[in-house]
């Protein structure tokens, strides 16, 4: 089960020093929702079920070849993004996407969590903005369709 919220991010705060990687993503399939994803020189298939905050999700490290054919079965524009990964003072992890190509300019934070309550109670840092973990337009999902 995945939990996570995500926000929109009023000011990038300094990223020197902290881990990031670059992602590519499209998908396959829509419904259910399959995406494939390049992460640094790895490959990830993805299964999303339904749900806003929470979901269940099943993803799998696959090959590069089976990756690349999996690519080339995209249904969707590509995702590219690199993320930050910054750990909060709450101690809860950070996960900031700078979204290159088509969606330049788009920038987003989304913090995971253990169980629903956690994800109710947490209080976003002053840099977070508005909360957009029930507003669709933000899903990738829905991102790669647009254009």
């Amino acid at each position: 089960m995945e939990i996570e919220r995500k926000f929109l991010v009023n000011q990038i705060p300094s990223l020197n020093g902290y881990e990031k990687s670059n992602i590519t993503q499209g998908y396959i399939s829509f419904s259910p929702e399959v995406r494939i994803r390049k992460r640094d020189d790895k490959y990830y298939l993805t299964k999303k079920g339904e749900g806003m905050i929470a979901r269940t999700e099943d993803e799998a490290e696959v090959s590069s070849i089976e990756g690349e054919k999996y690519f080339s079965q995209v249904i969707s524009n590509l995702i590219e993004k690199t993320r930050y990964i910054i750990p909060l003072d709450s101690g809860y992890i950070a996960e900031l996407d700078i979204y290159q190509g088509i969606f330049k300019g788009l920038v987003v934070v989304e913090v995971e969590f253990e169980t629903l309550k956690q994800a109710q109670d947490f209080t976003p840092p002053d840099w977070f903005g508005e909360d957009i973990s029930e507003n669709i337009e933000y899903r990738n999902k829905i991102l790669a369709t647009k254009y």
